[in-house]
């Protein structure tokens, strides 16, 4: 039996941070990797307002791209074999839909299959300051195996630019990712 396609599954939901989302998408393409996409209807308003693209020119970052409402698409079953599914940005209601279980669209859907398969999570949270349930949701996904990880910028590298920072975010998400490519910056110490 050969190996599983190296495949990784990219949310987009309507928490700012898109461009999260299109460099990790670059990253992971030039890293040899699959990439199949969902983007949520509030996701394409960020993405347009944050970076001027509409859905056909950002799903085009991806491999394969997939229709919120899909949830009989390829990526809703633990039969496809995935390596892991990265939700960048994700906002506080899918956060709750993801603790919950809801599988109410193909994101939360695949984000359950990806949790129930044992595969890697990582939900880039992005909304503060984090409420009560908000806390409780990211200690609900975070039991069931997945990875919260709010993009919180790093400055002990001396970043120049809002690009610098986003690309040690995203590094660092690869790195949770497994990807060899990853390039993290990290501590040297004092």
């Amino acid at each position: 039996m050969g190996a599983a396609p190296a495949r990784v599954v990219v949310g987009v939901t309507g928490a700012t941070g898109a461009v999260y989302a299109v460099r990790l998408l670059d990253r992971l393409r030039a890293a040899g990797r699959e990439t199949h996409v969902v983007v949520s209807p509030a996701g394409v308003l960020n993405v347009h307002h944050e970076l001027g693209l509409d859905r056909k020119a950002f799903e085009a970052l991806a491999d394969v791209a997939h229709s919120p409402a899909d949830v009989g698409a390829s990526i809703a079953s633990g039969s496809f074999a995935t390596e892991a599914m990265v939700i960048a940005p994700c906002s506080m209601k899918t956060l709750a839909s993801v603790a919950l279980g809801l599988s109410d669209n193909l994101i939360s859907r695949a984000a359950d299959v990806t949790l129930k398969e044992r595969r890697r999570l990582v939900l880039m949270v992005r909304e503060t300051p984090f409420n009560l349930a908000h806390l409780r949701n990211m200690t609900s996904v975070t039991e069931m195996g997945g990875v919260i990880y709010p993009p919180l910028p790093a400055f002990y590298h001396r970043p120049q630019s809002i690009d610098e920072l986003v690309d040690d975010t995203v590094e660092r998400v690869l790195a949770l990712l497994d990807v060899a490519q990853a390039a993290p910056k990290s501590w040297a110490g004092l």
